[in-house]
């Protein structure tokens, strides 16, 4: 009877210590793995840019005004317009004569009507009045359906903001474009803060 409970005993102790060998992860393991309070990776959903996004300021040839742009992004003309483009984001800017300041009404009855004609699936959203580090701006915000992917033929929804900066009969448009759900309100306020006049 003693030598079995002897037994009994010898063998709790042993399977106690693999036990206890497995939860420090000593046993048949390299005990090198990860560990689970190691902090996740960032991970940017698609749209999203990334918080250590680089600016560089940019302006036309004939000068007038400066604006950051993110660093890397391409560059195309397109019509009187310079866009800067990254997978479904872009800044598009454009330089015009306009006698009269822009308002929420004339935004409202006359621009915005020419974006639906020449957009696809625009849903109207806020006109208002907002105020940059350069100066005001009337903006717009809208959603439509951005240009087919020119290698997959995919569009995604984009929510889009429309600033109109405007000074001594001149006026500048800076549309900004993202996919719908991505968090882009820093960059778009680094971007449009830093727009200045400059003559």
């Amino acid at each position: 009877m003693r030598r079995t409970l002897s037994a009994v005993l010898t063998g709790l102790v042993i399977l106690t210590g693999a036990v206890a060998c497995s939860s420090n992860g000593s046993g048949s393991g390299s005990g090198s793995g990860p560990s689970s309070s190691a902090p996740a990776p960032e991970v940017n959903p698609a749209g999203d840019i990334p918080d250590n996004q680089v600016y560089v300021d940019w302006s036309p040839a004939d000068g007038g005004y400066r604006v950051k742009v993110p660093e890397g992004w391409a560059r195309q003309a397109s019509g009187a317009a310079t866009v800067f483009s990254d997978k479904f984001n872009s800044v598009r800017i454009e330089r015009s004569p306009a006698a009269q300041a822009p308002t929420v009404d004339s935004v409202r009855s006359a621009d915005l009507p020419a974006v639906e004609r020449s957009g696809t699936n625009v849903t109207v959203g806020k006109v208002s009045t907002v105020s940059r580090q350069g100066g005001s701006a009337v903006l717009a915000t809208y959603q439509a359906d951005s240009a087919a992917d020119g290698v997959t033929g995919k569009s995604v929804r984009q929510d889009v903001e429309r600033y109109v900066f405007w000074q001594k009969g001149e006026q500048v448009v800076l549309t900004l474009s993202g996919a719908v759900g991505a968090d882009n309100v820093d960059p778009w306020r680094t971007v449009t803060d830093s727009f200045r006049w400059s003559r």
